[in-house]
């Protein structure tokens, strides 16, 4: 009886990674990157979401992406990476390294989003950005010091190059374990990105 019990619940595993596969694949819902770039922890699962603050998108997927960064599986670690298309994208992202540097990301990042697609505040300079998170109890001088600072530079050196090694054209953009991109556009949606993504976990996990 106990065989009998396992080889069913072998079956339907296998019926569902078929049913899966049949529902995603490669070149349609996802991409595999040209070159695999490293995760910073090999054992554990990576997703990186792609954004820019600036990004009506992103700022429409943000609520989505985190209810399942939540709840994602314990052996998953979840990054954001702000992209820099163009000068008007940098302030926001120094902002965003400044926010993660002083610890104040889980209060502000969805007050960022607010403030420019709800509110339609005007942060385009260093001073208005400082202003801003002064409401976040970040004092100014210390928001200056870090805007400038050798290791938000470190960070956007490195944000632009994983941008370059993930073949990122646009945003918001999850990249799975250094191996897959996964956009709205492929995949049919946001909810459907998260989906992907949610496969593309498994697969990985299947393959360790």
């Amino acid at each position: 009886m106990k065989h009998w019990i396992l080889a069913l619940v072998a079956l339907c595993f296998s019926a569902g990674v078929w049913a899966a596969e049949s529902q995603y694949q490669e070149g349609v819902q996802y991409e595999r990157i040209t070159r695999p770039v490293a995760t910073a922890n090999p054992d554990r699962i990576e997703v990186v979401e792609m954004f820019g603050y600036p990004c009506p998108h992103c700022n429409t997927f943000e609520p989505l992406l985190h209810h399942w960064s939540q709840n994602r599986a314990d052996d998953v670690d979840f990054v954001r990476v702000p992209v820099v298309f163009g000068r008007s994208w940098e302030p926001f992202a120094r902002a965003y390294y400044v926010a993660e540097l002083l610890g104040k990301v889980d209060e502000t990042h969805q007050a960022m989003f607010d403030a420019i697609h709800v509110q339609r505040k005007r942060l385009r300079s260093e001073d208005d950005l400082a202003a801003f998170y002064a409401g976040f109890g970040v004092k100014a001088e210390e928001f200056h010091k870090q805007y400038n600072s050798f290791a938000v530079n470190m960070k956007l050196k490195q944000g632009d190059a994983k941008a370059r090694g993930y073949e990122i054209t646009g945003v918001p953009t999850l990249v799975v374990d250094g191996k897959y991109r996964v956009t709205a556009s492929s995949a049919g949606g946001h909810k459907e990105m998260l989906d992907v993504v949610n496969y593309l976990i498994e697969k990985e996990r299947a393959a360790r």
